[in-house]
């Protein structure tokens, strides 16, 4: 049977960007510059965006390009004889269901709160009820939860039951699309607020006094990490996307086009968010919650709130959806592949394996509320993505790294000519001896002040 193939390099871009525009972005990334005061921050992302995110993205899709399969099916087929990479490759590979674990639930949050914004809750636009109670009552609804994780579940395993093309791709292009619509809609609709200018300085206009409330180095780590982790890189959720395309443009160029829309959603992020908190003099770093609690808090003082609100969280919701599709079509083409089944029946597998271990992170925060595995006030959602986050992503970049480089893996010189065959930019030679030698170090130290910090 032919391998499926994606019908245009829009579909490529798109369903690869969604891979990395997800929560990371919209949600994340306003919080995080939030906290380490923001035009500093932005500028230090864009440097990292450069010199990590960029090469670990070529060096993964050109793994999956070269092996036409999911990450462990790619490396089996590229190591020599004898070779055992393909074995943490698997291990590595673990990480897309672990990250459905607990992103399927966060996904189901935003469905949630779109659903009660368009119906029109009245709970959420009363002034007398303060948000942050009514999301800890959310959270605390094992019913409710589930169903929305559920749903999300389902519509994604729907469309990619559909095919690359017909599914993946096309929702892609729909999806995406409408994103980036609804968020040049929600910049417009929030800009003639008073006081939205200067949450748009805050954002975008240097101030290095701010640094001075956080320190440097902080602020150039968060940005590291952020950058790093944005791209969902290590696990092969990228590698899938490049098993799907042909070989007639350059994976480097397709890489920095790739970064651009993620770095685009971002900042268009970032420019609904911090106007709206600056007009209604509400802060703009107020970790997770944000999103669930102090926006909504700014939605009911905001004259047609409740429009603006279901569709900030539409958006939000077409983001989340996005990567689930994205990530999702690499587990099931795992299954396919691995257990030689039908796409059909893989989809159902998928659907019923990702719904039971959902179930975990839902739990956590209610009727599993005393298991605090990574200290008091924790949740099993923080164990989870500390394991994907803080571990599986950055080690799972050095092993792709490794492979593509060293002489006992694929080597340097079918990695480059693998990223260079195509019309487009390629690989530039002075970063050659960098993502041999330099940057799998970075990737490791980064790792190891995370753990350290995390830890101790």
């Amino acid at each position: 049977m032919a391998r499926e193939q994606l019908g245009t390099r829009l579909g490529f871009l798109l369903m690869t960007a969604g891979c990395a525009i997800g929560l990371g972005n919209v949600w994340r990334f306003p919080y995080i510059a939030g906290n380490y005061g923001g035009a500093i921050f932005v500028l230090f992302y864009l440097v990292f965006l450069a010199i990590l995110g960029f090469p670990l993205m070529v060096a993964e899709l050109s793994v999956g390009r070269a092996g036409q399969s999911d990450l462990p099916g790619a490396v089996k087929k590229l190591e020599k004889d004898g070779q055992k990479w393909h074995i943490p490759a698997n291990i590595f590979f673990l990480g897309n269901l672990l990250l459905l674990m607990f992103y399927t639930v966060i996904t189901g949050w935003m469905l949630a709160y779109t659903w009660k914004y368009l119906s029109g809750n009245s709970f959420l636009m009363d002034p007398s009820v303060r948000s942050v109670h009514y999301f800890d009552q959310f959270l605390a609804g094992t019913g409710e939860m589930t169903f929305f994780t559920f749903l999300g579940v389902i519509f994604t395993a729907a469309v990619c039951m559909l095919g690359v093309k017909k599914g993946v791709e096309k929702s892609m292009k729909i999806m995406l699309g409408g994103m980036f619509l609804l968020q040049a809609l929600l910049i417009i609709m929030v800009m003639p607020f008073d006081g939205a200018w200067e949450g748009i300085k805050f954002f975008l206009a240097p101030d290095w006094s701010k640094v001075q409330n956080t320190g440097l180095w902080p602020t150039i780590h968060a940005a590291m990490m952020q950058a790093f982790f944005t791209l969902s890189l290590g696990v092969g959720s990228i590698a899938i996307c490049g098993s799907y395309i042909a070989k007639e443009r350059s994976l480097p160029g397709e890489g920095v086009l790739i970064i651009l829309l993620d770095l685009a959603a971002a900042i268009a992020a970032g420019l609904i968010v911090f106007p709206a908190c600056f007009a209604f003099d509400v802060k703009a770093d107020q970790g997770p919650s944000l999103i669930f609690v102090t926006l909504t808090e700014v939605f009911k003082q905001m004259p047609g709130g409740r429009i603006l609100g279901t569709l900030f969280f539409l958006f939000m919701s077409v983001a989340a959806l996005s990567t689930l599709i994205a990530v999702g079509e690499n587990i099931i083409a795992y299954i396919m592949r691995t257990f030689s089944l039908s796409r059909i029946k893989s989809s159902l597998i998928f659907t019923v394996l990702l719904s039971i271990a959902s179930l975990p992170c839902v739990f956590g925060f209610n009727i599993w509320k005393h298991i605090q595995p990574m200290g008091k006030g924790s949740s099993i959602l923080d164990l989870e993505d500390f394991i994907v986050s803080d571990n599986l992503l950055p080690l799972g970049s050095i092993f792709i790294l490794l492979f593509c480089n060293s002489k006992q893996g694929w080597g340097d010189e079918n990695f480059l000519a693998e990223a260079n065959t195509g019309k487009g930019m390629k690989f530039p030679s002075f970063m050659r001896i960098y993502v041999k030698w330099v940057l799998p170090f970075i990737v490791l130290v980064l790792w190891t002040h995370n753990i350290y910090t995390k830890l101790f």
